[in-house]
C-alpha cells in the first residue's frame, strides 16, 4: 500500500490546489452513511449510560467489514462511558459519517480504494487495543483521549501496535479548561504505552503536512470556541525527528466533526476543506513512512 511521493505530488497537481474537497461530498456521495443516522434522541438513558468496563455499541454500527487487504479506516474504541454524550462516549463521537467522508475523499483524490460501504457495514471498523486484528491496520483514529484510561494489557498493545509500524491520530480534545485536563491523560496514558517517547510541537514544516497537499497550518481553526489555537505533536520513532512520526495528536482541535457535517454546510466550506486535508495528509504520510 505504499506509494512514492511523486505520485501524490503528481496527483495534486492534477486537482490543483484551490480544489474544493467538500464539493466531491455535495455531489450526492456523502449520502452513504446519512440514511443510516439515528435519532439518539430516541434511545433512552442506554445512550448515556452503561458498564464501565464494557463498550458501547453505536446504534448504526452493524459489525466490522471482514479484513480484504484494502485500505480500512479503524476507529479505537475504550471502555467505559467518560465523556459520554447523546453520541456515547468519547470515542464514538462523530462515528459513522466522519469515517465515511473521509474514505469517500480518499478514493475520490488519491489512487487508494478504500473500504467505503458494503450492505449495512459503511465507514470503517472499530477495534479495542488489545484485538489482535488491529494489527492489519495501518492507521487507526482514537477520539477524546480524554476519556481514554487503558488497562495493562491495553497500554501495552498500544505501545506495540506502534513500534510495529501503526500510526494513530489523537483527535476532538483540548489542552485543558472546562473539559479537564485531556491533553494531560493523554500524555499520561502514552507514558505507560510508551516509556521513554516524548511529545515534539509540530511546527508546520514537517514532511507530514507536505505528504500530499501543502498545508497551512495557520487555516485551520477548531469547530467551536475558536479562541482556542490549535496545536500539533508527534511522538517520533526512537524520539528521532529524523525517523517516521508513529502518533499525532490535534490538540484544540476536533478534525473529526468537519468530516462529519461537510456535506450539510454546517461550517464554512473552506473550514471543511482544510481538515480534509490534514486528513488526507495523515493518511498519505502514514502508508508511505
Amino acid at each position: 500500500m505504499r506509494r512514492g511521493r511523486g505520485g501524490a505530488r503528481s496527483r495534486e497537481s492534477a486537482i490543483a490546489d484551490g480544489v474544493v474537497l467538500t464539493a466531491l461530498l455535495l455531489s450526492g456521495l456523502a449520502s452513504a452513511a446519512g440514511a443510516q443516522r439515528v435519532d439518539r434522541r430516541s434511545l433512552g438513558m442506554d445512550a448515556y449510560f452503561g458498564d464501565p468496563n464494557g463498550y458501547w455499541t453505536p446504534p448504526d454500527f452493524h459489525g466490522n467489514h471482514r479484513y480484504d487487504g484494502r485500505f480500512t479506516f479503524a476507529r479505537i474504541k475504550y471502555r467505559g462511558y467518560a465523556k459520554w454524550a447523546a453520541e456515547g462516549p468519547g470515542w464514538a463521537h462523530d462515528y459513522a459519517r466522519a469515517d465515511v467522508h473521509l474514505m469517500l475523499i480518499m478514493r475520490d483524490v488519491t489512487a487508494l480504494r478504500p473500504f467505503v460501504r458494503e450492505g449495512k457495514i459503511f465507514g470503517g471498523s472499530i477495534l479495542a487495543l488489545d484485538d489482535p486484528e488491529l494489527f492489519k491496520y495501518p492507521v487507526a483514529y482514537l477520539s477524546e483521549p480524554g476519556g481514554w484510561f487503558p488497562n495493562d494489557k491495553e497500554a501495552r498493545a498500544m505501545g506495540d501496535y506502534l513500534r510495529k509500524g501503526g500510526f494513530v491520530i489523537f483527535d476532538d480534545f483540548r489542552e485543558g479548561g472546562g473539559w479537564g485536563a485531556d491533553w494531560s491523560n493523554l500524555q499520561q496514558q502514552m507514558k505507560r504505552a510508551l516509556p521513554s517517547a516524548h511529545w515534539v510541537q509540530l511546527t508546520g514544516t514537517e514532511p507530514i503536512f507536505d505528504s500530499f497537499f501543502k498545508i497551512d497550518l495557520r487555516t485551520i481553526q477548531p469547530p467551536y470556541a475558536q479562541n482556542l489555537q490549535p496545536m500539533y505533536f508527534a511522538l517520533y520513532e526512537n524520539n528521532d525527528p529524523r525517523k517516521r512520526i508513529m502518533a499525532v495528536a490535534n490538540v484544540n482541535n476536533d478534525i473529526g466533526e468537519f468530516w462529519e457535517f461537510s456535506d450539510e454546510g454546517f461550517y464554512a466550506v473552506p473550514l471543511s476543506n482544510e481538515a480534509y486535508k490534514l486528513g488526507v495528509n495523515y493518511l498519505i504520510y502514514a502508508l508511505t513512512h
